[in-house]
């Protein structure tokens, strides 16, 4: 194994936060299928305790959740590792680009409904950033 692919293994982490069951299946396999490493979860609480346990590169989380959002999620992450790079998915995007809710400054925002190849060319964006 090269040095690339250990780095690109460990640069490729996302952790995926989307309560919606089909959503996550969804989009963990086509995120799996372009070649991430990606650890899903239902709901922002869990997908915290996992950001704590390890790194990952991408934080790939829905904004309306149960127990913890994900702009709560966001933010907590963020002070956690400074670098980790974050993207919103969601239904109500005038919410995750309020101001008022503190979301991190650097977050991008990709609107549902969106084709998988979008959603991959965005992740493979904000990786490269």
């Amino acid at each position: 194994m090269g040095v690339e692919e250990l780095e690109s293994g460990a640069l490729n982490r996302i952790l995926l936060a989307e309560d919606d069951d089909d959503m996550r299946r969804f989009l963990d396999k086509a995120l799996k299928k372009a070649g991430y490493d990606v650890i899903s979860f239902g709901n922002g609480a869990d997908a915290f305790e996992r950001l704590k346990e390890e790194p990952f590169t991408l934080l790939l989380t829905d904004i309306v959740m149960p127990e913890m959002d994900g702009i709560e999620l966001a933010r907590r992450a963020a002070e956690l590792d400074p670098e980790l790079k974050i993207m919103f998915i969601t239904g109500f995007a005038a919410v995750a680009l309020n101001p008022d809710n503190q979301a991190p400054k650097d977050a991008k925002v990709l609107s549902k409904p969106f084709h998988l190849r979008d959603l991959v060319q965005e992740v493979e964006r904000l990786i490269a950033t």
